[in-house]
């Protein structure tokens, strides 16, 4: 279900059974920093996706990887570095050819769920089905919001799945992409999923939501030519129709954390967020209204709410993760009102920073529309960012009286530290702007992503950790580990900006164009001629067509291999991340921890559960089965 990854490290175990990372042992960059491994780029897999020809060779790879599936433990996810490890055991054991390698993870991965995916109630499963599958010529159906809107009227297979799966009361989703999935099961509609696709597809399915802990059966097409593929149809029916009930999970899942972190901004958010000026909507369009119900609109709507997330899985994990181990009523709320409202005003500190930044740099789109400043002006802005910072600081007074005087204390104190923090990095960026340094190094703009990005991450475990006890145990681990953590989401959101961002910003290259001092910038000056740096300086200077400008600055970098030594670097903070987790006694927030890294700092190519966590309906990776 995963795309190899071909650079698997010899020494790689299942996270069961061995550490992720090596300890830190010299210095490299920062002086607490181990030093990472080196870690050679990804090559193409395509090679390695080859479903065997016949049914013969397909059932005897599937018996055997339910053999070798019975021996693996499961009370952690799985990574994809365990997969495919597993999955070259499984063919060297077979004497079969490497091209195998993608259909045998799919199964194994399969056999690690299947159990737990079958004790999963028909009603809490989700049936995707490729449109691939569909009658190619003549086929009646429309396309809805949720997918291909299947009219039963006999031309193809889907109406026959899709028929039975509803009459057990599955959700059903035919559709070339499915941009919803993760909102259904974040939302609490499915808890399992059983999906048909070709190997193209389920490599993009990756490991970060079953690393959050979501059942997962997948049935392979064929090929992956999209016309009229063929699927073996007996490995669906054999587990469509079967229920079989555990006792308890037994795989540790972040899903039911999702939700109470969804929950927060939706059902409870009327409880926890009291309007004082904008409670109906003749108020809400009145002068003293306005500002209250843009800032709550802003705070409730758009954004991952990974912060919050953070914080209440670092209380949970603290407390011995009984949420996660599903020792808990996935039915009742997890969480009190004072741990709630800590977790809602690191989101308000957090999207009042982002409202400043937006106007600072001013950018076009936030979370797919227009910023603040553009559609209220720049004053309203500031005024609505501004409105947000004292939320943030009203919910955590109020959760006084239920945390405690000196854990609220101790929350705004980390909270106050990681706003300076941030101005700290905010201004030295303007700073930059108005004064470039064309001679700026790779380390500065470390420098400067560490301000601008650890401190929220940092604030956001602090909270979560002082919310069940005493902090000071993981104070310093935690603030090393952030780091990595902050500098490398930084590297790849410079990255991703190259390729626009469905869920953010929309536009590629906008904070390229910017003149910003970024880690792109500096190691593009760093290795470049005299002739190229005074060509990358003309380029940002000039002005003229940004697509021109920005083809001209693509080809610069990509001659000095920029985009590769930032990846190269982001995957070094990874691997610094994991080894200060690595350093944790305690094994629940050891694994939250590697989590973090996994949701966080994902490898080339991969989405991650930032981006899956989205509650809006944008353009969020599919689990498994789309076309």
């Amino acid at each position: 279900m995963f795309e190899p990854s071909l650079d698997l490290p010899s020494d790689t175990l299942p996270v069961s059974s061995s550490p992720r990372a090596t300890s830190p042992a010299q210095t490299s960059m920062y002086d607490d920093d181990p030093v990472p491994q080196k870690r050679t780029r990804r090559k193409s897999t395509s090679h390695l996706k080859a479903v065997p020809e016949s049914l013969t060779d397909r059932e005897r790879i599937k018996s055997a990887a339910e053999q070798f599936a019975k021996s693996l433990s499961k009370t952690q996810p799985f990574s994809r570095n365990n997969l495919e490890a597993w999955g070259r055991q499984l063919l060297e054991d077979l004497g079969e050819q490497e091209k195998h390698l993608g259909f045998a993870m799919v199964l194994i991965g399969n056999f690690f769920w299947k159990q737990q995916f079958l004790s999963v109630p028909f009603n809490r499963r989700m049936l995707l089905l490729p449109h691939c599958l569909k009658h190619a010529a003549g086929c009646p159906a429309e396309y809805n919001q949720f997918g291909l809107d299947c009219e039963k009227c006999g031309a193809c297979s889907i109406a026959d799945y899709k028929v039975r799966a509803e009459q057990l009361g599955y959700k059903v989703l035919v559709a070339e992409g499915s941009p919803v999935v993760l909102r259904i099961i974040v939302e609490g509609y499915v808890d399992g999923i059983l999906g048909v696709a070709c190997l193209n597809v389920l490599e993009k399915a990756i490991d970060k939501v079953l690393i959050a802990g979501v059942p997962s059966y997948a049935v392979p097409l064929h090929s992956g030519d999209c016309k009229n593929t063929t699927l073996d149809e007996a490995w669906i029916w054999e587990v469509l129709e079967q229920y079989e009930p555990l006792p308890a999970p037994m795989t540790r899942s972040y899903i039911s954390m999702m939700r109470a972190t969804s929950d927060l901004f939706t059902t409870r958010f009327p409880d926890l967020v009291i309007c004082h000026r904008s409670a109906t909507p003749e108020q809400a369009k009145s002068p003293l209204g306005q500002t209250e119900d843009a800032a709550l609109d802003w705070l409730a709507n758009g954004g991952k709410r990974f912060r919050p997330f953070i914080t209440l899985a670092a209380f949970d994990a603290a407390r011995g993760g009984d949420c996660v181990n599903g020792r808990v009523d996935p039915q009742q709320v997890p969480f009190s009102a004072g741990a709630a409202k800590v977790a809602m005003a690191i989101e308000a500190f957090h999207k009042a920073s982002l409202v400043h930044d937006d106007i600072q740099d001013d950018d076009l789109y936030r979370y797919g529309r227009k910023t603040l400043h553009r559609s209220h002006g720049v004053g309203p802005a500031i005024n609505i960012g501004d409105y947000l910072i004292g939320i943030g600081y009203r919910l955590v007074n109020e959760a006084r009286h239920e945390i405690g005087s000196d854990a609220a204390c101790d929350i705004i104190e980390a909270m106050s530290q990681a706003h300076i923090k941030l101005c700290d990095g905010q201004g030295a960026e303007m700073a930059w702007q108005h004064a470039p340094d064309w001679n700026i190094t790779p380390l500065d703009a470390l420098q400067i992503y560490a301000l601008k990005t650890s401190p929220a991450f940092e604030a956001a475990l602090i909270a979560g950790f002082r919310l069940a006890g005493d902090v000071q145990p993981f104070k310093d681990v935690v603030s090393q580990f952030c780091r990595q953590l902050g500098v490398g989401f930084q590297i790849l959101n410079d990255l991703k900006d190259w390729q626009g961002d469905s869920d953010n910003k929309l536009v590629a290259g906008q904070d390229a164009l910017a003149l910003r001092p970024t880690l792109l910038l500096a190691l593009a000056l760093q290795s470049a001629s005299d002739e190229q740096r005074k060509r990358i300086r003309h380029i940002y200077e000039q002005s003229g067509h940004n697509a021109a400008r920005l083809e001209q600055l693509r080809d610069i970098f990509s001659t000095l291999n920029v985009f590769e030594k930032a990846q190269a670097l982001a995957e070094k903070s990874r691997q610094r991340a994991e080894a200060f987790a690595d350093g944790i006694d305690s094994d629940e927030i050891r694994q939250l921890l590697y989590f973090f890294v996994d949701s966080v700092l994902s490898r080339e190519g991969e989405p991650t559960p930032l981006e899956q966590m989205q509650a809006r309906n944008q353009s969020l990776l599919p689990i498994v089965a789309v076309g």
